[in-house]
């Protein structure tokens, strides 16, 4: 199963780099312990994300030191007025920061013009004075959508959660993990996948896992 996720994480990577989206390969030599700060919310703290992401590398014999900032239904927003997590930011010489944004706001055009674009502007900003790369985590849409904010299915609020990050991303110049059209390139190819936990929302171990793979 890891396998057959790992080859589809590939698949659908290359998709999205010849569909014209931000996924890149770096070719410049990775450091010898590459550090990363991962700050989010649930969705990045589930099945210890950063920590799987670090396995990984690990197994591949790439040395990586991560950390999270990630209480439970946080915003980017809530972190940029937060001192702790900016304190986070001068904690270490990151390499990396990861920035998860609230699992429905990016897909609201008012709300992340608002809320997430602002807050993405003051990170990226103190990310970059301190000569970080900051990399925008696209998170994955609700299993049967989200009725409630004009989505019918997953596909629907997937689509929209991607226009949210790549509008901001293009702006700013910043990478995309694009974990959530991953997800959905996967389960094209398989529908037999569990990616999502019983709440339809939070991921699973394998939704976990493919994310740490993108």
């Amino acid at each position: 199963m890891l396998r057959r996720l790992v080859s589809l994480c590939l698949a659908a990577l290359l998709l999205v780099a010849c569909g014209g989206g931000q996924a890149t390969v770096q070719d410049t030599p990775a450091p010898e312990e590459t550090r990363v700060l991962f700050i989010g919310n649930s969705y990045t703290f589930a099945n210890d994300l950063p920590d799987l992401f670090a396995e990984l590398a690990r197994s591949g014999g790439h040395q990586a030191e991560v950390a999270m900032a990630a209480p439970g239904g946080w915003t980017l927003s809530r972190h940029a007025e937060s001192g702790e997590t900016l304190s986070r930011l001068v904690e270490q010489a990151w390499h990396h920061v990861v920035l998860q944004e609230q699992s429905v706001l990016p897909s609201q055009a008012e709300e992340r013009e608002t809320q997430m674009y602002p807050a993405v502007r003051l990170l990226h900003g103190e990310i970059k004075t301190l000569g970080v790369e900051a990399i925008l985590f696209m998170t994955w849409g609700r299993r049967g959508g989200l009725e409630s904010e004009g989505f019918p299915d997953f596909a629907a609020m997937q689509a929209e959660l991607a226009a949210g990050y790549m509008e901001v991303a293009g702006e700013l110049g910043i990478r995309v993990a694009p974990v959530g059209i991953t997800w959905q390139k996967a389960l094209e190819q398989d529908q037999e996948l569990e990616l999502w936990s019983g709440d339809g929302s939070h991921p699973s171990l394998q939704g976990s896992y493919l994310a740490a793979c993108v």
